[in-house]
C-alpha cells in the first residue's frame, strides 16, 4: 500500500466484497497472523481481538449467520502513505439499524492487512 490511489482500490473491493457477503474474499485481503479489534467481537466472543485468520474467519461467519441485510456505503478514506495505514469511514445498514463505522487497517510489506481496528458510532442527523 504505497499510494492513496491504493487505499482507494482498497477500500472499494473491500466494500463491494461485504456488500456481497463473500467473506473468503474479504479474508484474503488479511494475512494469516492478522489481529482484529473490534467491540462487536467483545460482544460476540468475549474478547474485543480476534487473532489469526481462521478465528476471524469463524467469528465472521458467526455474526452474518445473525443478519438478514447489510450494506455497507462508503463515505471516505484517509490514508497515510509513510505508516502504511488506510483508515475506511463508512455508513452500515445492519438489518435497518445504521451507523457510522471507522475500520483503520494496517499492511504488511507484502500488501496484506495485518492490524484492524474498528470503531461504531451513530449515523449524524
Amino acid at each position: 500500500m504505497k499510494k492513496r490511489e491504493d487505499g482507494e482500490r482498497f477500500a472499494e473491493s473491500w466494500i463491494a466484497a461485504w456488500n456481497g457477503r463473500e467473506v473468503e474474499h474479504v479474508l484474503s485481503m488479511y494475512a494469516e497472523d492478522l489481529s482484529f479489534t473490534s467491540p462487536t467481537a467483545l460482544a460476540v466472543t468475549g474478547s474485543a481481538t480476534v487473532n489469526g485468520k481462521a478465528a476471524l474467519r469463524a467469528y465472521w461467519q458467526a455474526a452474518l449467520s445473525h443478519i438478514e441485510h447489510l450494506h455497507f456505503t462508503l463515505d471516505r478514506i484517509i490514508f497515510d502513505d509513510d505508516a502504511s495505514e488506510l483508515g475506511i469511514i463508512y455508513t452500515r445498514d445492519v438489518d435497518g439499524g445504521l451507523k457510522q463505522a471507522v475500520e483503520t487497517f494496517r499492511f504488511g510489506a507484502d500488501g496484506l492487512v495485518v492490524a484492524t481496528e474498528v470503531f461504531h458510532g451513530l449515523v449524524p442527523d
